[in-house]
This record gives C-alpha cells, sequence and structure tokens, in this order.
C-alpha cells in the first residue's frame, strides 16, 4: 500500500482528520505537477482546489478511489489541467499567446528556464510522463493508473520523452551534455 493509501479508509468515509492529511501530503506536489503543466501559479492553484473538490464530490456520490488515491488524484489534475489547455486552444492565438504565458518568478536562472523549455516541446502526454516519474517520483504502474493508460505505453512514452529531451537539450543552441541513463 502506497503512504496516501494508508488514509483511504478514513478518506472513504469523510473523516476530517485523514481529508487534512492527505490534503497537507498531497497538494504540495499536486501544486509543482499542475505548474509545470501549465506554467501559471494562480491557474495551479485552481487545479489543486478543484481537484481536492471533485475528489469529495465523488466520495458524496458513492465513488472515487477504492486504490491508488494519490494516482486517482493525479488523474484528476491531469484532467483539469487537459481541459485547460483544451479552453487556450480554442482562444484567438493572440490571447492564448497572453493567457499561456508562464509566471514570471524566481526562474531566472538559465538551466530552469532551458529545461522547462525543452519540457515544453514534448507532447502532453510524454511531459505528463515525465513529470509524474521523475518529478513526482510516481511509479509506472502509479503513472499508468493516473493516466489511464497501461503500463507498457507509459514506459514507451517515457522512453520517446527521454530520447527528444537528450536530442533538444544536446542540440547546438543549448549544448548540455546529458548521460545516456534513464
Amino acid at each position: 500500500m502506497s503512504d496516501p493509501d494508508r488514509w483511504l479508509p478514513g478518506v472513504r468515509r469523510l473523516d476530517p482528520e485523514s481529508l487534512g492529511a492527505v490534503y497537507d501530503a498531497l497538494s504540495p506536489a499536486l501544486f509543482r505537477y499542475a505548474f509545470r503543466l501549465l506554467g501559471d501559479v494562480r491557474i495551479a492553484e485552481d487545479v489543486v482546489a478543484e481537484t481536492f473538490a471533485r475528489l469529495l464530490m465523488a466520495i458524496r456520490n458513492g465513488g472515487g478511489p477504492q486504490v491508488y488515491l494519490g494516482a486517482y488524484l493525479y488523474r484528476i489534475a491531469h484532467n483539469l489541467a487537459m481541459d485547460h489547455h483544451r479552453q487556450l486552444a480554442s482562444l484567438p492565438l493572440e490571447d492564448a499567446d497572453l493567457a499561456a504565458a508562464p509566471a514570471v518568478q524566481d526562474e531566472d536562472e538559465h538551466d530552469r528556464r532551458v529545461a522547462r523549455q525543452a519540457l515544453w516541446r514534448l507532447t502532453p502526454d510524454q511531459r505528463q510522463v515525465i513529470v509524474l516519474k521523475f518529478y513526482q517520483g510516481l511509479s509506472n504502474e502509479e503513472v499508468a493508473a493516473a493516466l489511464a493508460k497501461p503500463v507498457g505505453a507509459v514506459k514507451s512514452l517515457q522512453h520517446r520523452a527521454l530520447d527528444a529531451l537528450r536530442r533538444v537539450l544536446t542540440g547546438p543552441e543549448v549544448g548540455w551534455s546529458v548521460s545516456h541513463d534513464s
């Protein structure tokens, strides 16, 4: 049983202590995930709040997770992020560019900016696998559950994403040296 799953029985009973423990344990990681996908602090905060609201609604309606609570929450956050991307795609190009501009904070360091830009060159599925696997530390099985994909598809997406990142980051405009260990 993964760490968040220890609270699952209490969460399913809507026990305030269990719900608070899950929120305290998972909301920072869900925020980082949403921020890496969306590049906007405010929208990432909204995604986290809506993720937990949907968990509560699902449980009140007799649904919700039976196992893999963390993966269930990542799946909700993933769906909300994709909804946001679809909304941006429906905006006129000028409005979408303004809305998608990442919030500028303490990310002036060149390496962080380059790494973020490299992530954005991946397909959405590849980016989500990389963020969940390497930034959030989920196992292949948890990533598969969060994205509703077979484990084999997750491994394939990870392999293609790492190859794409390697090509981007070792290209002439960046020139980083990337180890072939994956």
